[in-house]
């Protein structure tokens, strides 16, 4: 069982320790990047591997556009807090069930987005 903290980013706020962040509007909504966006949530881990498998995992959710579900608003769609902590971790829990299996997904995923890169 994985341990963290999700809230909502709060603008020129420093956050210690390891830390993602996941867009939380518009049609790219759910995201993952280490850098800040300006409206986007902060999921916070006590160690690096932590966020390393979560980013990975939030990956893979953003590129099946898991979170085009939920989404709310007519004109910029947005998500929910309370929607997406309920959702992302029974995602993580489910992954770390099969943690074998998602370590090798996030080898494939890697080379992805490095062609992507290319």
């Amino acid at each position: 069982m994985l341990n963290f903290i999700i809230k909502t980013h709060q603008k020129d706020t420093v956050y210690k320790g390891n830390r993602i962040f996941i867009l939380n509007k518009g049609m790219n909504n759910g995201k993952p990047q280490k850098e800040p966006f300006t409206n986007s949530f902060v999921i916070q881990f006590p160690n690096e591997e932590h966020a390393e498998t979560v980013y990975w995992l939030a990956y893979s959710l953003w590129k099946s556009n898991f979170w085009h579900q939920s989404l709310c608003g007519s004109v910029i769609p947005f998500l929910r807090i309370h929607d997406f902590k309920k959702d992302f971790s029974a995602k993580v829990d489910e992954t770390m069930q099969e943690h074998e299996l998602h370590k090798k997904q996030v080898q494939v995923l890697r080379l992805l987005e490095q062609k992507e890169d290319q």
